[in-house]
C-alpha cells in the first residue's frame, strides 16, 4: 500500500498534465513552452473546461473561485459560475455501508422505507428520501466513501500546481494561487463535516421560528453525524423546476418578491444569511410557503458589520462621495493607499452615474458587475462574508429576473435598509451603543497606568524591545541570502581553479592524471563540479 499510493499520485499527476495540455496550459508541465500565447479573451472557458475535465474536487475549487471576485477577473468570474456538479451516483451498497457505520443500525431497523434512487448527486454526497419508524419522511443526505480520501490526495496535488502556477504561469498572474488553495482546504473540509451544515440548518430554523412564509427542515439529531446529515423532507418543487409558462405574470412576480424578501429577513434582521440561493436550493413547497435546503454556505454580518453597513447607506443618501472609501475601509474592504485617490474618483464616477435615478431604472445585476470590475481592477480585496454576500445577492437578482423578468432586487433591500438605519439611530440603540463605548473607554483608562508602569520597568531594565514587520524585508533578506551564497559558491570556484593552476605548475613529482598533477587535476574536477552546480541552480532559478 506505502508503494501504490505514491504511484497513484504520479498517475493522477499525469493526467493533470494531460488535461492541462490538452486545454492550453501545457506550461504548467513544460517551462520550455511559452506561456505567452494564452488568449485572455477565452481563458476563463479554457480554465473552466479544464477544472470540468479534472473531477469533483477541482469543480468545487472553481466554484470557490468565482465566489472571488477581488481576485478573479470578471470573464473568468462568469466562466466559473457555470461549473456545475454532475456526477454518477455510488451504488446502494455503498450508501447502505455509510449509513450502517454513522448511525449504528441497520438502513431496515433505523427506518421504514429507504428510496435506493437518489433525489439528487453531487461531488460530496447524495440525498436520499426515507421514512422514519414516525412516519415522518425524511431526506437523507450521505458522503461518499472516498471522498475524504481523494479531496486530501487532490489539495496536495492542488498545492504542487498552486506553486507551479506561481512561478511559471503568467496568465495567471491575476490570482494568489497558494492562498486561494488554502481557502479551498478549509472550506471544503468543513463542508466534509455535515454537523456544520446541521448546526447552520438549526439556526436557519431557530431565526425564522414559526413563520407563515419561510419553512427550514428540521435536523433530525439522532440519524446525523459528520457523513450522514437527515432533515426534515420538504414536500414540493424546485426553484428550477418550475413551469413558469403556466404561471402569470403576477404570480410569478409574487413568487420572485417572496423569495427576495426572505433573503433580505435574513441578512438585514437575522445577520445570518444563505450563501447559496441557486434555484435548486429553494423551494415552492405545497402549503404555498418557500423551502429552503443545503446549508452548507452561510454568511454571518456581525453587529458592528450592520453599523458600518448603515453608516455607508447614510453617506450614500446625503451625497457624502468623500467619506465612501472610509466606510468601505471600516467594512474590511483593502487596498493599496497609494491608490485611493483613484479608488475616490472610481467611487463617484459610479455613485453618480446612479445617483438620482429611480429603484426601478437601476439594473442590480449591472451595478454589481460594475462593481465587481473596479474591485479588480483596483486590485481591492474584500472580506470573506462580504464576498458570500456578494454572491448571494448577485445569485438572488439572476433568479429573481428568471421568474419576473421586471424584477429588481433594489426594491426590496430598500425598506429593509430604511428600517435598519432607522434601528441603528433609535434613542434606545444609541443609548445602549454609549453605554457600551463607555465601559469600553473605562477600562483602557483603568489599564492605562499599569501599562505605562509595565513600559518603564522594561526601559529601566534594558529589555524594551520595537520589532517593525515587513513582508518585504523578509523577501529581501531571503534573496540577499541566496546572491551571497552563489557569491560564496563562485569563490570557491575561483580559489580551485587558482589554486589547482598553481600546484599543476610548482608540482614536479607524484603521481600524474592526463598530463596533471593529480592534486591539481582533483582540484579542477571539484572546481567544475561545483560550477555547473552554480550554473543549474541559477538556470533552474530562471535568472540566468
Amino acid at each position: 500500500m506505502e508503494t501504490a499510493r505514491p504511484q497513484r499520485r504520479i498517475g493522477r499527476l499525469s493526467e493533470i498534465g494531460r488535461v492541462a495540455t490538452r486545454h492550453g496550459f501545457g506550461y504548467l508541465i513544460d517551462r520550455r513552452r511559452s506561456n505567452d500565447t494564452a488568449q485572455p479573451a477565452d481563458r476563463g472557458r479554457r480554465l473552466r473546461e479544464m477544472l470540468d475535465e479534472l473531477g469533483p474536487t477541482f469543480v468545487k475549487f472553481g466554484q470557490l473561485l468565482s465566489t472571488r471576485p477581488d481576485v478573479m477577473p470578471p470573464d473568468v468570474v462568469v466562466e466559473l459560475r457555470r461549473l456545475q456538479d454532475d456526477v454518477t451516483p455510488i451504488p446502494f451498497a455503498e450508501v447502505r455501508r455509510v449509513v450502517e457505520e454513522e448511525i449504528g443500525l441497520t438502513i431496515e431497523q433505523a427506518f421504514l422505507s429507504f428510496d435506493e434512487t437518489p433525489l439528487a448527486a453531487a461531488s460530496i454526497g447524495q440525498v436520499h428520501r426515507a421514512t422514519l419508524p414516525t412516519g415522518d419522511e425524511v431526506a437523507v443526505k450521505v458522503q461518499r466513501p472516498e471522498a475524504p480520501r481523494q479531496v486530501e490526495s487532490d489539495l496536495q496535488l492542488m498545492r504542487s500546481a498552486a506553486k507551479v502556477v506561481r512561478e511559471r504561469v503568467h496568465a495567471l498572474d491575476f490570482v494568489d494561487a497558494e492562498a486561494l488553495v488554502d481557502e479551498f482546504a478549509r472550506a471544503i473540509r468543513q463542508e466534509l463535516d455535515y454537523n456544520h451544515e446541521a448546526r447552520n440548518a438549526e439556526t436557519f430554523r431557530r431565526n425564522f421560528g414559526d413563520s407563515p412564509d419561510v419553512a427550514v427542515p428540521k435536523v433530525i439529531w439522532r440519524y446525523s453525524s459528520a457523513r450522514v446529515l437527515t432533515l426534515e423532507y420538504l414536500a414540493g418543487e424546485q426553484f428550477a423546476d418550475l413551469d413558469l409558462e403556466a404561471r402569470s405574470i403576477d404570480e410569478r412576480r409574487e413568487l420572485a418578491y417572496r423569495m427576495t424578501e426572505a433573503w433580505m429577513t435574513m441578512i438585514f434582521r437575522h445577520g445570518f444569511f444563505h450563501g447559496d440561493p441557486h434555484p435548486a436550493n429553494i423551494l415552492l413547497l405545497d402549503d404555498g410557503r418557500i423551502g429552503l435546503v443545503d446549508f452548507g454556505l452561510a454568511g454571518r454580518l456581525t453587529d458592528e458589520d450592520m453599523t458600518n453597513l448603515t453608516r455607508l447607506f447614510i453617506d450614500a443618501a446625503t451625497e457624502n462621495v468623500d467619506a465612501l472609501p472610509r466606510r468601505l475601509a471600516e467594512l474590511g474592504l483593502r487596498y493599496p493607499k497609494e491608490r485611493e485617490p483613484e479608488l475616490k474618483d472610481a467611487i463617484e464616477d459610479l455613485f453618480y452615474r446612479y445617483y438620482g435615478s429611480s429603484v426601478s431604472d437601476i439594473d442590480p445585476l449591472e451595478v454589481i458587475r460594475e462593481g465587481l470590475d473596479l474591485i479588480y481592477a483596483l486590485n481591492l480585496r474584500l472580506p470573506s462574508r462580504f464576498v458570500t454576500l456578494d454572491k448571494a445577492i448577485a445569485t438572488l437578482g439572476a433568479v429573481g429576473v428568471e421568474l419576473y423578468p421586471d424584477f429588481n432586487v433594489f426594491e426590496v433591500a430598500k425598506p429593509y435598509a430604511r428600517q435598519l438605519i432607522a434601528e441603528r439611530f433609535s434613542p434606545r440603540r444609541v443609548s445602549l451603543r454609549a453605554q457600551t463605548e463607555i465601559r469600553e473607554l473605562a477600562g483602557v483608562a483603568r489599564e492605562l497606568p499599569y501599562q505605562v508602569r509595565d513600559v518603564m520597568e522594561k526601559t529601566r531594565q534594558g529589555n524594551l524591545e520595537i520589532q517593525i514587520r515587513n513582508p518585504g524585508f523578509d523577501d529581501l533578506s531571503y534573496r540577499i541570502d541566496h546572491a551571497v551564497n552563489r557569491i560564496a559558491v563562485a569563490l570557491i570556484v575561483l580559489g580551485g581553479l587558482v589554486g589547482s593552476s598553481i600546484v599543476g605548475v610548482l608540482a614536479k613529482d607524484g603521481p600524474h592524471v592526463v598530463g596533471l598533477h593529480l592534486f591539481s587535476f582533483v582540484g579542477f574536477m571539484l572546481s567544475a563540479g561545483f560550477a555547473v552546480w552554480l550554473v543549474w541552480g541559477i538556470a533552474r532559478s530562471g535568472r540566468l
